[in-house]
């Protein structure tokens, strides 16, 4: 099966790691994965603060960078949300590129939801933490799947500790951090005093841009919380990769 990897902006700069597991991930199942170079960003941040037509040029970009490829896989649901379901309607007025983003977002897929629905991979069965784990439920998930797929993915694994308000955001939301820095820092005090008050220092994060917001309050707090994504711990559970600290 051919598969190429839509890496993200964030990922690919900040947890190059997790785009390293998603691709060691796929190739063991036997997927044989391309990494089309001229890809950036798929028009996430310009859409949600408004600026639909420089949006649309990143639509349109994605689409033609990834025209060829048969199916496309990418550790983020929020940036396979973008593709998805908004990527199409902003070229609602250029039928031709929008059936190119149509084509796109019909073969575009989330990690874990790839493995699940097409290589029917059973994630709960495979995952092994040797360590209590909490996880993090990214807002921007949920058109992608459920807190209950995340949960039953993590349910097998070990010591999974469900924090009281599992569906609590991290307060990123793209520009709202910068736009509301004190509605945001509080709600990511409210969020890293619930992942704390777990008692497990290893939270499952599966959005980089989450991910940046609560390591950075975390660090800052003296926290002793550590954030993997699901595809680095699959792979370490698989004997794929070397366990980071």
């Amino acid at each position: 099966m051919d598969v190429a990897l839509f890496v993200t902006c964030l990922t690919d700069t900040f947890f190059p790691r997790v785009g390293q597991a998603v691709v060691t991930v796929l190739r063991h199942f036997g997927c044989r994965v391309q990494f089309p170079p001229q890809q950036t960003c798929c028009g996430q941040p310009a859409f949600n603060s408004g600026f639909h037509c420089e949006a649309a040029t990143l639509v349109r970009r994605m689409s033609a960078a990834f025209g060829a490829c048969e199916r496309v896989v990418t550790p983020s649901a929020s940036c396979a949300t973008m593709v998805k379901h908004h990527g199409p309607t902003l070229l609602a007025g250029s039928p031709g590129q929008q059936d190119g983003a149509r084509r796109l977002a019909d073969r575009t897929w989330e990690f874990c939801t790839f493995l699940r629905d097409e290589l029917k991979v059973d994630i709960a069965g495979l995952l092994r933490f040797e360590e209590p784990v909490t996880f993090h439920y990214p807002c921007h998930a949920r058109e992608i799947y459920s807190l209950a797929d995340l949960q039953g993915w993590l349910s097998k694994a070990g010591d999974v500790r469900v924090p009281a308000r599992p569906d609590l955001c991290c307060g990123f939301g793209g520009l709202f951090a910068v736009d509301y820095p004190e509605l945001s820092a509080a709600m990511l005090r409210d969020k890293l005093d619930e992942l704390a008050a777990t008692g497990a220092n290893l939270v499952i994060s599966n959005e980089a841009a989450c991910t940046l917001q609560m390591a950075g309050g975390a660090h800052r707090r003296g926290l002793p919380l550590r954030f993997k994504h699901i595809a680095e711990c699959l792979a370490e559970s698989l004997g794929l990769m070397e366990p980071s600290p």
